[in-house]
C-alpha cells in the first residue's frame, strides 16, 4: 500500500464458536497493523456462538477502541454475519478473514498492494491447503462448477480472505449463502476482480464447518446468481 496514504482498513471477522482462537487472531492483526502502520478497525460478528466467544469479544473491545462486536441471538449463517459487518464498516477497504486462525493476517498487506493496482475485489487462493479431504474435495468440485457456470476464473470462491472497495459492498447485498459469490456479482456490475495465492494454516482449534452438506447449499445458491 502506498506510504503516506492514510486510509482506514475495516477487518470483518465472522465467527461461530471460535473462543479459543479469537484472542490470538486479534493479537496477530494488531501486530500486522503496527508493523505496517495501518489504521484499522476490527469488526467481529458472533453468529450465535455458545462457547464464550462473545465474552472474548466484549473484553477485547473494552481494551481496544478499534474493536467492535456484533452479536446474533442464533446462528444465521456466514452471509448474514458478513452483511452485518459490512454495514458497520467505515473503511475505504474492507478485508474479511475467518476466525479459526487458518487465514494468516500477515497476508493483509499483500491484499492492499494488489488493490492499489486498480482492483475492486481481491480474492485469496489457498493454493496449498491444510484441511481434511472431506473439506478439500467438495470445495474443489464447487469451485470448478462456479468457474464453468459463471466464466469467472478464480481458483477459490470459498476462501474467507478477501478484500473489497467500499463501493462494491454498497451495490452487492448478501443473503443465504451468497457470500461465496460476491466476486461473481461484482464482476457482473463491471468491477475489476483480482486474485492472489496466500498461505493457509492447519486448524488449531475446533472442527471444520464446511463439507458436503454446505456444498449442496452452495450449488443451490449458484442457481440464483
Amino acid at each position: 500500500m502506498a506510504r503516506g496514504v492514510i486510509r482506514v482498513i475495516s477487518i470483518v471477522v465472522p465467527i461461530f464458536n471460535e473462543a479459543e482462537s479469537l484472542e490470538s487472531l486479534i493479537q496477530e492483526i494488531d501486530a500486522v497493523a503496527s508493523s505496517e502502520s495501518l489504521s484499522v478497525e476490527i469488526i467481529v460478528v458472533d453468529d450465535g456462538s455458545r462457547d464464550g466467544s462473545w465474552e472474548v469479544i466484549a473484553q477485547a473491545a473494552q481494551r481496544d477502541h478499534r474493536i467492535r462486536g456484533i452479536r446474533f441471538r442464533k446462528n444465521f449463517g456466514k452471509a448474514s454475519a458478513l452483511d452485518a459487518g459490512f454495514r458497520l464498516a467505515r473503511g475505504h477497504f474492507v478485508m474479511t478473514l475467518d476466525g479459526d486462525l487458518q487465514d494468516d493476517p500477515r497476508e493483509i498487506p499483500r491484499f492492499l498492494e494488489k488493490m492499489e493496482e486498480g482492483f475492486d475485489v481481491v480474492s485469496g487462493w489457498k493454493k496449498v491447503r491444510h484441511d481434511p479431504l472431506n473439506k478439500i474435495i467438495p470445495s474443489r468440485v464447487f469451485n470448478w462448477l462456479v468457474r464453468m457456470t459463471t466464466g469467472l476464473t478464480l481458483h477459490d470462491f470459498n476462501c474467507g480472505m478477501k478484500c473489497y472497495r467500499q463501493e462494491v459492498l454498497r451495490e452487492v447485498h448478501l443473503y443465504g449463502g451468497m457470500h461465496r459469490f460476491v466476486p461473481v456479482l461484482a464482476a457482473a456490475r463491471g468491477f475489476h476482480i483480482g486474485e492472489i495465492a496466500i498461505g493457509h494454516r492447519p486448524r488449531k482449534y475446533g472442527k471444520t464447518k464446511y463439507g458436503s452438506k454446505r456444498l449442496l447449499k452452495g450449488l443451490l445458491d449458484l442457481i440464483t446468481v
